[in-house]
């Protein structure tokens, strides 16, 4: 699919902001169950923004070795959510308690209840 223009432009960064916040909730969630060395790399591409080439250069291993590593981790991080489903209980959780902050009194006992359950998710 080809877009141009401001539209294209928005719509890719919608796009990369999008996948930025799930493999955040994903590495939030399941990021321990990575060994060290993946853990790592994975943070250093997609949370510090470095290059593959850096990391690559950094960790001593080969550009290719670190696309691999990062295609590995995404999969395995997908495995996961794919058996335990913790993301998608989490985000429904956090929407059904919006949906009840929504429809109660602000400052009443229940929307207090709600904020305090959305601050400690």
């Amino acid at each position: 699919m080809y877009v141009c223009g401001r539209a294209g432009k928005k719509y890719f960064e919608k796009k990369r902001m999008e996948e930025f916040v799930e493999k955040s909730l994903l590495f939030d969630f399941y990021g321990e169950l990575l060994t060290e060395h993946q853990r790592r790399i994975y943070q250093d591409i997609v949370f510090e923004d470095l290059s593959v080439s850096e990391v690559a250069r950094s960790e001593g291993i080969t550009r290719q070795g670190v696309h691999d590593l990062m295609k590995r981790c995404d999969k395995i991080l997908a495995g996961y959510e794919e058996k335990l489903h913790l993301v998608e209980k989490f985000l429904g959780i956090r929407r059904r308690v919006g949906e009840i902050r929504e429809l109660t009194e602000e400052g009443s006992a229940v929307d207090r209840i709600a904020q305090t359950i959305l601050e400690e998710m």
